[in-house]
């Protein structure tokens, strides 16, 4: 199967509000205000468990349709753990991203306990993010070309 680019470009202004139009949806990440920012959306960090909880979702929902079991609903609750040290700046021994990152999910479905973890273990394998974040992915990043019609 061929490889899918996925791309978001998004800007940064004067302050911490950072925005995207993404295929016509309006997103916006900032910092709370007692970080600097305006409490206008969720923080990088925020969105990013929430990215994750969504991956699991929707794959929970792709493969209960396609083993055809009646899935009404998941709760899925991820905590990440970090030292913010190394994002201030500050000297720290820890990595800067997260150390720990915990998901707990709840399944609304007719599957014992024993199935639904089976599930659960499965919709995570097959969960782009949850790839990305558990194995090593290359990351590159480099400058655009200024654009000065902006």
């Amino acid at each position: 199967m061929a490889m899918k680019s996925i791309s978001v470009t998004a800007y940064l202004g004067t302050a911490y509000t950072i925005e995207a139009d993404i295929r016509g949806h309006r997103a916006i990440i900032d910092q709370p205000q007692a970080g600097g920012g305006s409490d206008l959306g969720p923080s990088p960090l925020e969105l990013f468990l929430f990215s994750l909880a969504g991956c699991i979702g929707s794959i929970a929902r792709i493969a209960a349709t396609q083993q055809r079991i009646a899935l009404r609903g998941m709760r899925i609750s991820v905590e990440g753990d970090l030292n913010p040290a190394g994002l201030l700046g500050k000297p720290s021994e820890d990595r800067v991203g997260f150390q720990t990152i915990t998901i707990a999910a709840e399944i609304d479905a007719d599957l014992s306990d024993d199935a639904k973890l089976k599930f659960l273990d499965e919709v995570c394998a097959r969960c782009p993010l949850h790839d990305n974040i558990h194995y090593e992915t290359a990351l590159r990043h480099s400058m655009l070309e200024a654009d000065c019609t902006v």
